[in-house]
């Protein structure tokens, strides 16, 4: 078996759900060996106020909705949070963090990522303002 690593720096994004496949794709086409057929992709974000989920990536009211029902469940600016020191959207950012988690395993078919057809991979950003996310992606052939 071989591993094949490498970091990249996504684009800052503003809060909410966002299509970053491409980027991934784009990696593991210039990372790995043209006879690359069949592995495990590990993607994993450096980051506690971020995080990776897998779900629809045609209908963008999907990623909308996403973002909506996170609002609800962790909402900003409530009076019980001690944990505000980089404001009021810090720890309802980690708690969605913790929800949806940093991590994910996608199978790797042919040399591609093995998404279904309508599957894309989301950066859900969950903070106000932030930077661009360092994102690892591990490749076991």
């Amino acid at each position: 078996m071989a591993y094949y690593q490498t970091t990249i720096i996504l684009p800052a994004h503003a809060r909410g759900v966002h299509i970053i496949t491409p980027y991934i794709e784009q990696t593991i086409n210039e990372l790995l060996p043209q006879n690359a057929e069949a592995g495990m992709v590990n993607l994993f974000l450096q980051h506690t106020s971020a995080s990776l989920a897998i779900n629809e990536n045609a209908d963008p009211d999907v990623r909308l909705d996403t973002e909506d029902w996170l609002n609800t469940i962790a909402p900003a600016d409530q009076p019980q949070y001690r944990h505000t020191l980089e404001g009021s959207d810090d720890l309802p950012a980690h708690f969605k963090s913790m929800i949806l988690g940093v991590s994910l395993n996608i199978p790797l078919i042919r040399g591609r990522l093995g998404l279904g057809t309508w599957q894309g991979v989301y950066l859900c950003e969950h903070r106000n303002r932030a930077s661009g996310r360092r994102l690892v992606i591990t490749v076991n052939i």
